[in-house]
């Protein structure tokens, strides 16, 4: 829990330890990624204005060392807001002020999609480690390689991508992406999703591929595979 605010730091962990969660705040705001290190965790609750630097640095310093689900909790409620803290690395955004009960339930939703039956890692019984022409994707790292390049994706990003790839050349929908990678639907801006793809766009192309997820206007997305026969 990286929140300055001690009342509020103390509502969440008093509610959350309720439902069978541990709980670990930060202190040293100066380092967050040193106490993340120390703690571990599973799950990180991230406020944007902080004492030093910003939640955006913390994500994005958090980003190079792990892909734990990260969940922002913030008075700003604006939509820059929200789709800064995707395009840092956020995986689910609350504003402030907010119902305990959406906490909670967005606490279980992100933790079973990220490690549960959901999850690209999960109760799926396909191979942990698949090959689609040569890009190798690794549900359980959330990584892909192409040509010795490798790259991390976090979990929502590559849940993304693995549907896609499941069905290349086939058009997803905007819909059945938003269902399979949010649980509350009616409260994920359109945006969000168009974020989400620019960020696994940028990844293929760190590793070489460019022009892979194509947007069907009107319908959705889908994987056309430029990499084929050494194109």
């Amino acid at each position: 829990m990286v929140e300055d605010d001690a009342k509020i730091a103390q509502i969440l962990s008093d509610y959350l330890e309720k439902y069978g969660y541990e709980v670990a705040c930060a202190f040293d705001f100066q380092d967050v990624k040193s106490e993340f290190l120390a703690v571990s965790p599973d799950l990180v609750f991230l406020d944007i204005n902080l004492p030093y630097m910003d939640g955006f640095f913390w994500c994005r310093q958090i980003r190079t060392v792990s892909r734990v689900p990260v969940i922002f909790i913030s008075a700003r409620s604006g939509d820059m807001d929200q789709v800064l803290a995707l395009e840092h690395g956020g995986d689910d955004y609350i504003t402030k002020p907010f119902s305990l009960d959406v906490v909670i339930a967005k606490v279980k939703a992100v933790l079973r999609r990220t490690y549960g039956e959901y999850s690209a890692g999960g109760a799926d019984t396909a191979a942990e480690v698949y090959e689609l022409d040569g890009l190798y994707l690794d549900r359980t790292r959330c990584s892909m390689e192409w040509r010795d390049k490798a790259v991390y994706l976090t979990p929502k990003e590559f849940r993304l991508l693995d549907i896609m790839a499941r069905r290349p050349w086939q058009v997803v929908s905007r819909n059945e992406l938003l269902e399979a990678l949010w649980d509350d639907v009616d409260f994920v801006d359109d945006n969000t999703l168009t974020v989400n793809v620019t960020r696994v766009r940028r990844k293929l192309e760190e590793i070489g591929i460019k022009g892979a997820i194509e947007t069907v206007r009107g319908q959705g997305y889908r994987l056309i595979c430029p990499w084929r026969d050494g194109q």
